[in-house]
């Protein structure tokens, strides 16, 4: 007698933002799996799921990144590893890291001597508990995806993106700004949906300072347009906030500027605000704490792009479709 096996899939939520993951499972009409998370006086971290995830598709959804008094990066990276393994070790069928944003991802090569690849090693930790499949969004360069052996599905907020600046910037007005060489591609891609011409900021980063870096001049025609500033993340908002002065003194019209990953770390929140830019358009892949939020910026929900992910890969159908005419 031929046995039939009923699939089953099972969200779990890290603690770095559970309230995402309680959207995507909303969107999908689910509810988010029981867990047990705490840590031990000495500080390592505990996982225990206190329901059967059995022949499961467990997928386990952490943003990496440092809560302000809370718990670090390294923090919640270990806890989705322990989580990943808890899971494999309770014969869930399938394990997926679901990673909004991946740590470590500006880490991707090495630009000195003796320096480390930490986005290497992060993967090399996955793979170590033995995860199925890896999902993340928008990766600070998209080699990352080449440091895996098993299937990453690398989703994007393009679509987001470009439907907010569609609702509030003239078409003939636009013109889409790379803040500089190593963002080009994802300019071209975005212009080229948008039908819009590009320019190029030149900068100039110093090798032995992190977060460091000149805006030095802009390639293209700026005066009398809405410049339309992408990025994958803005972290200090130093460089984008030089980039935007210098596109206003070369003419330029209004300064927006588009990110898929919030970080805001220090003064970032301050400068922006207090920058020649107009509206700063993010997405939801980080938390933003109410101390870092301020009336120019905008946050657009990845929940939708990431549930309809979940659902793809579930049912093993394709998840490039889900972005059909954006790639």
């Amino acid at each position: 007698m031929e046995v039939v096996t009923k699939k089953r899939m099972m969200i779990f939520a890290g603690s770095s933002y559970p309230e995402l993951a309680r959207e995507v499972a909303d969107h999908l009409g689910m509810r988010l799996g029981q867990v047990k998370l705490s840590r031990f006086a000495n500080g390592e971290l505990y996982a225990r799921f206190t329901e059967s995830v059995r022949g499961a598709d467990a997928f386990v959804l952490q943003s990496h990144l440092t809560l302000p008094g809370g718990m670090s990066i390294n923090d919640f990276i270990v806890e989705q590893l322990v989580m990943l393994d808890a899971l494999k070790r309770a014969s869930a069928k399938r394990t997926v890291a679901v990673i909004p944003y991946y740590g470590y991802s500006r880490s991707d090569k090495k630009a000195q001597s003796r320096e480390p690849i930490s986005a290497r090693m992060v993967a090399d930790m996955y793979e170590s508990v033995g995860v199925d499949r890896i999902m993340s969004v928008d990766l600070h360069t998209g080699q990352i995806q080449g440091f895996f052996h098993d299937p990453f599905d690398h989703l994007t907020a393009l679509p987001l993106l470009k439907s907010w600046i569609v609702e509030h910037t003239v078409p003939e007005e636009r013109v889409i700004v790379s803040p500089d060489a190593g963002r080009v591609r994802l300019t071209e891609k975005f212009a080229g949906h948008l039908g819009a011409p590009i320019a190029i900021l030149h900068k100039r980063r110093d090798p032995g300072q992190h977060n460091v870096s000149v805006t030095l001049d802009v390639i293209g025609d700026v005066a009398g347009r809405t410049a339309i500033l992408i990025d994958d993340m803005i972290d200090t908002a130093g460089t984008i906030v030089g980039a935007a002065e210098l596109l206003k003194e070369r003419g330029a019209k209004r300064v927006v500027a588009c990110a898929t990953h919030p970080i805001f770390s220090e003064h970032a929140a301050e400068r922006l605000q207090n920058s020649v830019i107009e509206s700063v358009v993010v997405t939801n892949t980080i938390p933003i704490p109410p101390e870092r939020r301020f009336s120019k910026l905008v946050v657009l929900s990845i929940a939708p792009i990431l549930a309809s992910a979940l659902r793809a890969v579930f049912e093993d159908q394709s998840v490039s479709e889900i972005f059909q005419g954006e790639n």
